[in-house]
């Protein structure tokens, strides 16, 4: 296995790389890896356990460095150490042993219902899975944790979360500054969901080397995303087009990974969701998972449940009825279940 990772410039590279690249050689001796650093970047090349063990202790260096400290010989071994430890421990948590392990102080995610789990289970053994459910189910949540999980494993590269730019019933007219600034409102939910997870020094490298990427739903055109997890979040709020779109930017390595709640929909016109129209047409397609969540998978505070079952149907919206009977067939198929898809009910 080979990994990259940006290197740290100034006097944050003697920090991370030691005088005389003395840490970039206990990783050798240790690990028994082969590692090189040039061209503002530092390559590991060897068996994988040891790659992501060499990657972690980087990590570990690098955040420490950006705190302004010179890591000694005894806190690099330590932190080798502890990579390694955790490895053998969580097996690289190959099997999703029930938790995922993110970069926030080694802290695991754990699905907490019946339904969370078969979600977990679905993005396991799927390449596209549509998650579909309220509001506090923890679509997006967990979605953003399993990417993060496979990205820390080193099963893909990169994690790209994408959202439709779409106003929940409000005009917000002409938003000041640059692109960047004018779509970050849209995107604030999906960097909530990373930053619980990844340290700040963390997520901001990630960012900054592209290997994590936060980006408005029409960005994507024109893409080809290999070796990465994808998720489209509030996808209810694409149109048709957007979601043939989407869907069809599915590389080789990668998942794909599309929540929304069909109860939601801000569209002009509900008829036109792309959600919805997936649904319909992919519903028996092989490979692909569909999970439903109720009103009894919500993990937020205890009143967003009561308040989901107080407003009942109110807010469907003008959902057509062969719409709403897609989606709940989407999850309840045996013909899909059998074919690879189809975890959790939904009501009608």
């Amino acid at each position: 296995m080979d990994i990259t990772v940006k290197a740290p410039s100034g006097s944050e590279r003697v920090r991370v790389f030691g005088s005389a690249e003395r840490n970039l050689k206990l990783l050798r001796e240790a690990l028994g890896v082969h590692v090189t650093a040039r061209e503002g970047r530092v390559h590991v090349t060897g068996p994988r356990v040891q790659v992501l063990a060499a990657r972690g202790v980087l990590e570990g260096l690098t955040a420490l460095a950006e705190r302004g400290q010179s890591p000694t010989r005894e806190q690099v071994l330590a932190l080798i150490a502890e990579e390694l430890g955790h490895g053998e421990e969580g097996g690289e948590a190959d099997a999703w042993d029930g938790r995922l392990n993110v970069y926030a102080g080694g802290r695991a995610v754990r699905a907490q219902t019946p339904n969370q789990e078969k979600y977990l289970a679905s993005i396991r053994d799927h390449d596209l899975v549509f998650a579909l459910g309220p509001a506090g189910t923890g679509k997006t949540y967990l979605a953003v944790a399993a990417a993060v999980h496979l990205l820390k494993t080193g099963r893909v590269k990169r994690v790209i979360l994408a959202r439709p730019a779409v106003e929940a019933g409000e005009k917000l007219g002409f938003l000041p500054g640059d692109l960047r600034a004018k779509v970050n409102p849209y995107l604030r939910p999906l960097f909530d969901a990373l930053a619980d997870m990844m340290d700040y020094a963390t997520l901001r490298r990630f960012m900054e080397s592209d290997v994590v990427e936060v980006s408005p739903l029409a960005f994507m055109r024109g893409r080809t995303l290999n070796n990465a997890v994808v998720i489209l979040d509030e996808a209810q709020n694409s149109t048709k087009g957007q979601m043939k779109m989407f869907l069809t930017r599915l590389g080789h390595g990668s998942k794909m990974v599309v929540t929304g709640d069909v109860t939601q929909v801000d569209l002009p016109d509900a008829r036109e969701s792309g959600l919805l129209d997936a649904a319909m047409r992919l519903r028996r397609t092989p490979g692909v998972g569909f999970v439903a969540f109720e009103k009894s998978d919500v993990v937020r505070h205890d009143l967003v449940q009561r308040i989901i079952e107080a407003y009942g149907g109110d807010d469907e919206g003008p959902r057509p009825a062969r719409a709403r009977r897609a989606v709940s067939k989407a999850v309840e198929s045996p013909d899909n279940a059998e074919r690879g898809g189809g975890n959790g009910t939904m009501e009608p």
